[in-house]
């Protein structure tokens, strides 16, 4: 993979983990939006998800959810796409145009920084307090080895 895939998959796995409420309000206060047209209007479906145990064990199917995704095209011939978990039709339109927007060069320091700092930033947050609750609870196991054979 290249470091333009690698980007490419940066934004579109930070607007999918966006909250829909803060996707709405950064697509609405964007400026000059292009028209777009559908590649794909948003369709929901199933997607498999796949777990390990401790993140690094066999992997186990762990069960199905429900996924939206939509693919755009911006006047100006960049397209854009996006997946959203559940059934938010308008939050994987407007990820797909703002990944679609991102892809403009005239656009992409707007977008990286009026939109994906922001995002990427409240998810940290909600990491680290993730992790401060769940810290006291984490049990360490061993192994005590016993000299007798």
């Amino acid at each position: 993979m290249n470091d333009e895939q690698t980007r490419e998959r940066r934004v579109i796995g930070i607007l999918a983990a966006g909250d829909a409420a803060a996707i709405d309000r950064y697509f609405l206060s964007l400026d000059d939006i292009p028209e777009w047209r559908f590649l794909r209007p948003p369709e929901t479906g199933l997607v498999m998800m796949r777990g390990r145990i401790g993140g690094d064990g066999g992997p186990f199917n762990v069960g199905e959810v429900t996924v939206t995704r939509a693919a755009v095209s911006l006047a100006d011939g960049p397209t854009g796409f996006a997946y959203a978990l559940g059934r938010d039709r308008k939050k994987a339109e407007q990820s797909a145009v703002m990944h679609a927007l991102w892809r403009l060069p005239a656009r992409r320091g707007e977008i990286e920084r009026d939109i994906l700092a922001p995002l990427e930033a409240t998810a940290a947050e909600r990491h680290a307090t993730t992790r401060r609750e769940v810290e006291p609870t984490k049990v360490n196991f061993f192994t005590v080895v016993r000299g007798d054979d």
